[in-house]
């Protein structure tokens, strides 16, 4: 190519590239011109605060959207899919049970039944749930026993077949991380890329926050606090780009009989846990995965949780747990390291 061909070339490049120089500006200034909204509200059974920059408010087709999660998944809602199922009406699993259920499925098998959505009689009778307050002896936790496991129920179809008409289903340690993804893709349709989402503890984040800083979100410290009304931050984490769920017994317990019993409840044995692991955190591309294996680990304990995590390096975790010598200590997955901040 001759240098005058060169010359007339470059020539014509140079406009083009002033235009893409000013949209890319242009873009620029409108994305740090574009307000943050911030909403907040009641679902299922917890406080949700969503934070994301649009010219509009959304709050009502967010709202919306919610309302679709707890029509399908809510054992509160009597209406719901899944209370259907649970008084063994013939009920057509929606779209979004159907999510649920096969990812629950899929967690149980990796966590050898850590994880299961039919643990809600063993809860309920220890007093959770729906607060009988009885703790229960040996023989009512055997029979209860032949009614949980998440092998005893399938997806056939579009139906949901149990192997006992007596088993109950309940999606409450994922709903609130689903309910996040779902307000997550709600929000990319509309095309908002900066966006922090949290229900309940469990959270997703996307982009930057207003001052244009990754999003920080902190991991409350462990204590005896059932009510959280200290809320001391153990560490901060910048999250971005990324879901995280947190689990954690020191926030929901009661006593009776002078013993401390924690709100997470083994499938395997039917009784509370006893592990060494007071807060699980879990960061995962979605929030219904961290969700589902934040709860898996609080009833493995720390060496199974690890193991699980060596499985799993798309998965990251942050332990709070009690040493041999009965303090506080904390275990975390390397390649979390350069996301503390504190």
């Amino acid at each position: 190519m001759t240098d005058n061909k060169r010359s007339k070339r470059l020539l014509w490049q140079i406009p083009l590239l002033a235009v893409l120089i000013a949209g890319t500006v242009l873009i620029i200034r409108q994305q740090q011109s574009m307000p943050y909204q911030h909403d907040s509200g009641f679902v299922f059974g917890t406080v949700y605060n969503i934070t994301y920059q649009h010219e509009t408010n959304m709050k009502a087709e967010i709202e919306a959207e919610l309302r679709k999660v707890d029509r399908s998944l809510s054992t509160f809602n009597k209406q719901s899919v899944i209370s259907s199922i649970n008084r063994n009406e013939r009920v057509r699993v929606d779209d979004m049970f159907r999510r649920v259920f096969t990812l629950a499925e899929s967690v149980s098998r990796e966590t050898d039944g850590a994880f299961d959505i039919t643990v809600a009689p063993l809860v309920n009778a220890w007093g959770f749930g729906f607060k009988s307050g009885i703790t229960p002896d040996r023989h009512r936790i055997d029979s209860l026993l032949h009614i949980t496991g998440y092998k005893k129920v399938k997806l056939a179809g579009d139906y949901v077949q149990k192997a006992d008409p007596r088993i109950m289903l309940d999606c409450n340690a994922i709903a609130k991380g689903y309910g996040c993804d779902v307000v997550a893709d709600f929000l990319r349709t509309r095309g908002v890329r900066n966006f922090m989402i949290e229900i309940g503890g469990e959270v997703v984040t996307s982009g930057i926050n207003a001052k244009r800083l990754p999003w920080k979100i902190g991991v409350t410290k462990p204590t005896d606090d059932s009510l959280n009304i200290t809320g001391e931050i153990q560490t901060v984490l910048n999250v971005t780009d990324k879901a995280m769920a947190t689990s954690g017994n020191y926030r929901n317990f009661y006593y009776k009989g002078g013993k401390k019993y924690a709100h997470t409840i083994d499938p395997a044995t039917g009784y509370p846990v006893q592990h060494n692991i007071l807060s699980s955190t879990v960061l995962a591309a979605d929030c219904a995965t961290a969700d589902a294996y934040a709860t898996s680990f609080m009833v493995m304990g720390l060496e199974k949780a690890r193991r699980v995590l060596h499985r799993h390096p798309e998965l990251m975790a942050y332990f709070i747990y009690t040493d041999a010598q009965g303090r506080n200590a904390v275990w975390f997955s390397p390649s979390l390291r350069d996301k503390i901040r504190q």
